[in-house]
């Protein structure tokens, strides 16, 4: 949905509240002035107000708070702490707030940057005397003061650490008038026994609030239960449609019946974007089911910033119009927006699923209240907000509509708010959402409540900044909308202008997104109808005539400008997208490639595309500085015939990424493809002649390497090589040219490698896992970038092989044009019968960790994990889902990261960790092109991280990178004297 369009509706909805500006202002500033004088009280905003995420000590507090307390060992959290107050600036904070917590915390946390080593000089006086103190306790006193400090600070987010706690924790707020909403700490369950772990937590809990409810209390007078559904089911996606619906149904409706039966609401909880269909569909169903019919208990979540949210309302209120049900639906602002930006860019979305502006989301926010307000018979509105002017609105707005007092409600997160909804709470009743959990499990609430609530634009934040006034705080966001020239944020491109206007991003597919999902089973329908093309071998004479050929057309298509070459690229490339479907179709047929491989197929060749139009437009004449009377330019040039040898794993994106490299820079070439896979280049060739390559500058010779292959490198009339392989071959491509007579011919190879991850105590294990699952067995493990070998400290290797053994059976292989299929078939029986010939070899050396299921015939290789004792053992790289695993001692990241280089080889490289000490140590020492913090180590982004390897693993220039199409050229320098007819014109007339 295009954001302009979308405002305009929602200003246009809510211009009819412009008459009540004043009674809004009145309302609101009162409270804002009273609370400013008040104070903010010892909570988790002040907390805010002073470490705010503008500072580096906020973000190092955060850190610090997501990962000592699950560190099991001490030297790692030593390191962390490190790490936390080196070079930070506590003495600012303590001392000077009214808040005992932020100076408790404050205090705590200078002393500890004094007391622990870091080379500083030690200051005079008290805090010298105190550091040669605390020094002599040692280290280990500060380590476990810091973990009471974090407790203490996670105490100030969740309620209680059990649902015991948390309800005797509530009492006080009860008696004062509060409700409550409990939210069991959880999310993302990576494997069905977590899920199952949340959904008894989930039971257990609402059987104990049950307990505290009085008989004959009204529905939404009780206290309630907040569930996520992703903690209830590991594969709660779209894709997943037909398991979701077989499997977490039943669980959801089985927490709903005990709900139901103890007196309390559910409230489904609102999750990332790309879930709000399948959560739509879910709740449809719930809503159908007559277990739940005349029970009013099934609660929904509506995000304000996401574009869909008025919309939304309309579809929640027919359907409780057809079931004659009253909804109860929370409306939030939404708190997932830094990820949600990022995953539109990553995933080349046409436009963001969320607004780019904090006050266009304040708008929604209005016309998504006016409207819940508008469908009496529908909905009971909960309305989730720290802000008074919100507040204020809303109240006003229900007062216009006629609601009564208890008719709707107001939320807000424990340990915020608190002040404001103290003085709303004899208008209108309020509900405490509150997190009930182990201080530990904190981490993804934590992040998204300083983020939404700690931003310098936030009204938590901005209510104590005595700078501002209130009518500034309070402005409304109507007006700061109308004020802007344009309704998107222009500091915030599109996803498809995120590189500038130089080049686009490539398009992707939302598989979150149903209508885009039936469109592309639609077009997959109608392109897996048609056959395979047809590609036959060509023999030595055949190639030889290309050959010919290519020589005659090179002068002609080296002195083709280069903006025309580079244009051609540019067209290829939306050409390319506008046949995606049938790409992808091509690539699942004849490679095995699952729907999200394949658009990724689609999508990197586009990207080579504009990036090596971009990058050729570049390369114009350069001239060189130097002594006045002379003129020196720098120019490139074509080489002359190329051979394009690319291999089957990514038949489509590194074939044409050789191709159009090598055709940018004015050279012929002759594209040799994998035996297994000529269709798919047979049709790339195709779509490249159509966007203007002549047929004669790109031909493609299939067949196999031991003929075709074995005969290009051979042959006088090929002036360089390009490749894409195993080391082996390209080893024997090397030594082919070397033997040559005559020029010395450029080789430019990307090989694979033993390729490596290493997992620290400090590493949040689920997100480990993720990045371990795909980085292992994405794309079968058929990617040269995939991890062979993964080093996990031994102090938390049992906990991550537990939680990776259970996310290995939640992974589906199957035929890759099912969109629910994680893992496709390997290449071909070749492949699979050395894969499993190793996979035996390992049973009876190496410790079995886990494999997944395996139900489908064909190609097929389940992921497997052994443990085994050390990376020697591993004497090549298996090309395929295999993960080897090896247990390091605390501190010997140093050691291993030799032991990694002593294989010689240097791909790509993975690193999980919370220290950056360790990730400077690891990134210094390890000898690999590609390295890789905190994420996976596959899907190497064009003109972002170019990718090649070093040693064993490529000869470099990087694909998709600054420097790679200079090795497609020579380099010619021109001198010229230009004071040879006897002066120097440019010095006489300086």
């Amino acid at each position: 949905m295009d954001e302009p369009a979308a405002m305009q509706a929602l200003l246009a909805h809510v211009q009819k509240l412009a008459d009540l500006e004043a009674p809004i202002m009145a309302r609101a500033g009162a409270w804002t002035r009273e609370i400013r004088e008040r104070g903010i009280g010892h909570g988790v905003e002040a907390f805010l107000s002073a470490y705010g995420l503008n500072t580096t000590e906020g973000v190092a507090l955060m850190c610090l708070a997501e990962a000592l307390l699950r560190i099991p060992d001490a030297e790692t959290a030593d390191a962390l702490i490190r790490d936390t107050f080196e070079g930070r600036n506590w003495d600012q904070y303590a001392g000077h707030a009214d808040s005992w917590l932020v100076n408790l915390s404050s205090w705590g946390l200078l002393l500890t940057g004094k007391v622990m080593d870091f080379g500083q000089d030690a200051r005079a006086g008290i805090l010298h005397a105190v550091k040669g103190l605390v020094n002599k306790m040692g280290e280990s006193i500060i380590r476990e003061a810091l973990k009471k400090a974090m407790q203490l600070i996670g105490s100030q987010f969740v309620l209680g650490e059990t649902m015991a706690d948390a309800l005797r924790n509530a009492e006080s707020y009860q008696r004062r008038g509060y409700r409550f909403s409990y939210d069991i700490l959880g999310e993302g369950a990576r494997s069905d026994a977590q899920a199952q772990f949340y959904v008894n937590s989930y039971r257990e809990g609402i059987a104990l609030i049950g307990k505290n409810v009085p008989a004959g209390t009204p529905l939404f007078e009780a206290p309630g239960i907040s569930v996520k559904l992703s903690a209830l089911h590991a594969r709660y996606q779209l894709v997943k449609q037909e398991r979701v619906m077989r499997e977490l149904l039943p669980r959801l409706k089985e927490i709903l019946l005990a709900a139901k039966q103890a007196g309390i609401a559910v409230a489904i909880d609102a999750e990332e974007a790309s879930r709000l269909d399948i959560e739509l569909t879910l709740f449809e169903q719930l809503l159908a089911d007559p277990a739940f019919a005349g029970w009013n208990g099934v609660g929904f979540v509506v995000q304000a910033y996401q574009k869909r949210a008025f919309y939304v309302i309309d579809w929640l209120a027919a359907l409780a119009r057809k079931h004659q049900r009253i909804i109860p639906v929370r409306l939030v602002k939404g708190a997932y927006w830094d990820s949600e930006i990022k995953w539109a860019q990553l995933s080349g979305l046409p436009g963001y699923p969320v607004f780019t502006r904090k006050e266009h989301t304040d708008v929604s926010y209005l016309a998504c209240a006016d409207k819940l307000l508008s469908y009496r018979d529908a909905f009971y509105p909960q309305f989730a907000t720290h802000n008074a002017r919100t507040i204020a609105s809303i109240m006003t707005v229900a007062e216009r509509f006629g609601w009564k007092k208890g008719a709707y409600e107001f939320q807000r997160l424990h340990g915020m708010g608190e002040a404001l909804h103290d003085m709303t709470l004899k208008s209108c009743p309020s509900r405490i959402y509150a997190p009930v959990g182990a201080h530990k499990d904190l981490l993804a609430y934590l992040i998204r409540r300083l983020l939404e609530n700690g931003a310098n634009s936030s009204f938590v934040h901005l209510l104590m900044d005595h700078s501002k006034t209130p009518e500034e705080i309070l402005a409304d966001p109507v007006m700061m909308t109308r004020l802007h020239a344009e309704l998107y944020n222009p500091a915030l491109p599109l996803p498809v202008d995120i590189y500038g206007a130089a080049r686009k991003n490539s398009a992707g597919i939302d598989f979150g997104n149903l209508a885009q999902l039936k469109a592309l089973k639609q077009e997959m329908a109608a392109n897996t109808a048609a056959a395979l093309p047809m590609v036959k071998d060509i023999g030595k004479e055949v190639l030889g005539g290309m050959l010919d050929t290519a020589q005659r057309a090179w002068p002609a298509w080296a002195a083709t400008a280069p903006q025309e070459r580079a244009a051609i690229l540019s067209r290829a490339a939306d050409i390319l997208e506008a046949h995606c479907a049938e790409l992808m179709a091509l690539c699942a047929q004849e490679a095995g490639k699952t729907l999200a491989d394949g658009v990724a197929e689609v999508r990197e060749a586009a990207d080579f595309c504009r990036y090596y139009a971009q990058q050729m437009l570049a390369l114009v004449a350069q001239p060189m500085t130097g002594p006045v009377g002379e003129s020196n330019v720098l120019s490139h040039h074509a080489r002359g015939v190329f051979a394009c040898i690319s291999p089957w794993n990514f038949p489509l994106a590194i074939f044409t990424g050789q191709v159009v490299a090598a055709l940018v820079t004015g050279n012929c070439v002759i594209a040799k493809p994998a035996e297994q896979t000529p269709g798919i280049a047979a049709r790339a060739v195709e779509l490249l002649h159509e966007a203007g390559i002549p047929k004669e500058v790109l031909q493609l010779a299939s067949g196999s390497g031991e003929v075709v292959g074995a005969a290009l490198v051979a042959d006088k009339r090929i002036d360089g090589v390009v490749f894409t392989g195993g080391t082996d071959t390209a080893q024997r491509i090397a030594q082919a040219l070397a033997a040559r007579s005559g020029p010395i011919v450029p080789l430019i190879a990307e090989t694979g490698g033993q390729n490596c991850m290493v997992v620290d105590s400090s590493a949040l294990p689920e997100q480990a896992v993720d990045d371990i699952i795909l980085s292992a067995f994405g794309s079968a493990g058929q990617r040269c970038s995939a991890l062979r070998v993964l080093f996990v400290q031994e102090d938390i290797a049992d906990e991550l092989l537990t939680l990776l053994a259970g996310a290995m059976q939640e992974l589906q292989l199957g035929g890759p044009l099912d969109p629910s299929t994680d893992i496709g078939p390997v290449i071909d029986a070749q492949a699979q019968e050395a894969l499993l010939a190793h996979i035996a070899k390992l049973k009876s050396s190496a410790k079995f960790i886990a494999a997944a299921p395996l139900h489908a015939q064909g190609c097929f290789v389940a992921p497997h994990a052994f443990e085994i004792g050390s990376i020697g053992e591993l004497t090549r790289e298996h090309f395929g889902p295999i993960l080897h695993v090896i247990r390091f001692k605390t501190g010997a990241l140093a050691q291993v990261a030799d032991q990694i280089n002593d294989t010689g080889y240097g791909l790509t490289f993975g690193i999980h960790s919370r220290i950056d000490e360790h990730i400077r140590l690891l990134v210094s020492r390890v000898h690999a092109g590609n390295i890789y913090v905190n994420r996976s180590m596959i899907g190497a982004t064009v003109g972002v991280q170019p990718f090649g390897g070093e040693g064993l693993s490529g000869t470099g220039p990087k694909a998709g990178g600054p420097h790679y199409l200079l090795r497609f050229m020579t380099e010619r320098t021109l001198t010229v004297n230009t004071a040879a007819i006897g002066g120097n014109v440019s010095l006489l007339m300086a």
